[in-house]
């Protein structure tokens, strides 16, 4: 059985990043004799996101330019795409783009522990599905302890930023190979870029095998 590492750099709050990470699970369906292991990285689309958030919609205007009907079809290609991978996007007009470096902060503790996966997908699920604060401190450590994580030990994390230079540290050197936007895969040594198809992220892997 060959082995291949599958770097997802990817940010909480990016909704073509779990239709990303849900396409990847299907393209490993199809890997008979590779076992993929996933890692992930921190990205903020988001950097200088105030602590209260911002409505999404406006948010989703301002920086990409758009208007009120573009975003809306956008909004509902997501939720089609989602469909597509298994996964729920409940969108609406109150729905907030929120500041996720404690998120980070949180997922690179889960990862020591060797739960970062769970995390990961528990703050995906409450973000887009559930609409919850994930910036908010009782919230992430509920979500913490609902992936086996210990309750004390998360709220400590939070509490004292005691990650926080690593996680800047972590995205800042993601940023220097390169990577401007998320998803990106990278797969041996070739970065893929988007929430690319089942078949296209299977062939990579395959490719990185074989090397």
């Amino acid at each position: 059985m060959q082995k291949v590492t599958v770097n997802m750099v990817s940010d909480v709050v990016c909704p073509w990043c779990i239709v990303g990470y849900q396409r990847l699970q299907e393209a490993i369906k199809t890997l008979d004799d590779i076992e993929v292991d996933i890692k992930f990285h921190p990205f903020e689309l988001n950097p200088n996101m105030p602590e209260e958030g911002q409505n999404l919609r406006e948010h989703i205007m301002e920086k990409y330019g758009i208007g009120a009907e573009q975003s809306a079809q956008n909004r509902a290609r997501l939720v089609e795409a989602g469909k597509d991978v298994g996964f729920a996007f409940n969108f609406d007009d109150d729905s907030r783009m929120q500041n996720t470096f404690k998120a980070h902060q949180l997922i690179h503790f889960a990862a020591e522990k060797g739960l970062e996966e769970q995390m990961k997908l528990s703050l995906f699920s409450a973000y887009f599905t559930d609409g919850k604060d994930i910036n908010d401190n009782a919230v992430l450590v509920k979500l913490a302890a609902g992936a086996g994580l210990d309750k004390s030990q998360a709220s400590e994390v939070l509490e004292s930023g005691k990650y926080a230079s690593v996680v800047r540290e972590e995205e800042t050197l993601w940023m220097q190979r390169g990577i401007q936007s998320v998803p990106t895969f990278v797969i041996g040594n070739q970065g893929v870029a988007g929430a690319q198809e089942p078949a296209t992220l299977a062939s990579f892997i395959k490719e990185a095998a074989s090397q």
